[in-house]
C-alpha cells in the first residue's frame, strides 16, 4: 500500500507528517508491512486515511482541474475523516490524531468481545432482520448475554454486512440457504465495527473532536450516518462520533448523490484510496454513475493491473 504514490513529492510530505503525529513510521509499515500488523485496526485506520489523501495528492499532480471541479465527496466509514480533510472542514494533523485515537478505542473495544463481521450478498427475498433475530436468539441460547447481531453496513441492494459476536455470525454462515443469501463472507477484520459493541470508543473520539477545529466543508460532504449532506461543524462532531455504534449506510449515499433529472448526464467519479471496493459498490448502485468512475491506484501491484 502506497508504493504507487512515492513519485509524488506532496504524498510522500503526507506520510513525513503522519510519522510525527503517529509516534511509528506509517510509510515503512505500508510498504514492508508485517502485514499482519498493516491488518491491525490500529494500524490500518491511519493507513488507509493517510493513502488516500496521498492518491488525492496524485490525482491534483496528473488531473489539477479535478480537484478544482470537485463539488462532493463521501468517504467510507474512516474514509468520511478524509473527505472532510479534502473539503477543508479538518487539517490534516488534527484529523489524523482524531483516527489515531479512534483506531486505539476501536482495537480495545474489539478486543474485549470475540465479535467480527459477516460480509452477505442476499437476494429480493433475503430477510436480514429475521435473521439477525434469530441469530441473536441462538446466541441466547448457547448463555451469551445481550448478544449482537445487526447491520452494519449497506453496500448496495441485496448486500449487507452485518457485524456482532462470532457465534451469531456463525450461525448466519451455516444457515445461510434458510434466509436466501447468496454469499457469505467474513472480513479480515477484528471486531464489531458500527454497532454498540464498539460503545466505549465513543467518549475518547468525542473528547479528542472537542479538541479540534471543525469547519463548515466547502463542498458537499455526506455523512455515513444518515447518506446526507453535513450542514454546520457541530453536525461533524456530533455525527462522526455517532458513526462509531451506527451502520454505514453507504447504497443510501449513493443514491443521494446521485440521483437527478432524466437525461441529466452523471458526473465523472474518483475513488482515491486502496483497493476498489467503493468502485464495486457504484456498479451495483447506479450503472450509469459506474461508467464515468475511475480509481486512483495507491500501490504498483494495482498499476500494472490496470495497464
Amino acid at each position: 500500500m502506497g508504493r504507487g504514490l512515492l513519485s509524488f513529492p506532496g504524498a510522500r510530505d503526507l506520510f513525513v507528517a503522519a510519522r510525527d503525529v503517529l509516534g511509528y513510521d506509517l510509510l515503512s509499515l505500508c510498504l514492508h508491512g508485517p502485514q499482519t500488523e498493516l491488518d491491525r485496526t490500529v494500524h490500518c485506520q491511519p493507513a488507509v486515511f493517510v493513502s488516500s489523501l496521498a492518491a488525492v495528492e496524485k490525482l491534483s499532480h496528473q488531473r489539477p482541474d479535478v480537484i478544482e471541479n470537485c463539488v462532493a465527496a463521501a468517504g467510507f466509514s474512516v474514509g468520511e475523516f478524509a473527505a472532510l480533510v479534502f473539503a477543508g472542514a479538518l487539517d490534516f494533523e488534527a484529523a489524523l490524531y482524531a483516527v489515531k485515537v479512534r483506531a486505539e478505542a476501536m482495537q480495545q473495544a474489539s478486543e474485549a468481545v470475540p465479535s467480527g463481521m459477516l460480509s452477505i450478498i442476499g437476494q429480493p427475498k433475503s430477510d436480514f432482520k429475521v435473521a439477525c433475530i434469530e441469530a441473536r436468539e441462538h446466541c441466547r441460547s448457547l448463555g451469551v448475554e445481550d448478544p449482537v447481531c445487526e447491520v452494519a453496513n449497506y453496500l448496495f441492494p441485496d448486500s449487507r454486512v452485518v457485524a456482532g459476536h462470532l457465534q451469531a455470525l456463525k450461525f448466519l454462515e451455516e444457515n445461510s440457504r434458510k434466509y436466501y443469501f447468496a454469499r457469505t463472507k467474513m472480513l479480515p477484520v477484528s471486531g464489531a465495527f458500527h454497532t454498540r459493541l464498539m460503545e466505549s470508543a465513543i467518549e475518547p473520539l468525542a473528547k479528542v473532536l472537542k479538541s479540534v477545529e471543525i469547519r463548515k466543508p466547502l463542498i458537499n460532504v455526506y455523512s455515513n450516518v444518515d447518506g446526507k449532506k453535513y450542514m454546520h461543524s457541530k453536525h461533524i462532531q456530533h455525527l462522526l462520533v455517532k458513526q462509531l455504534v451506527s451502520p454505514v449506510k453507504w447504497e443510501q449515499t449513493m443514491h443521494e448523490v446521485y440521483e437527478r433529472t432524466k437525461r441529466t448526464k452523471f458526473p465523472f467519479t474518483y475513488e482515491v484510496g486502496p483497493g476498489k471496493q467503493l468502485g464495486a459498490m457504484l456498479r451495483n448502485c447506479n450503472l450509469k454513475a459506474w461508467r464515468v468512475y475511475k480509481h486512483i491506484e495507491v500501490s504498483e501491484d494495482e498499476e500494472v493491473e490496470e495497464a
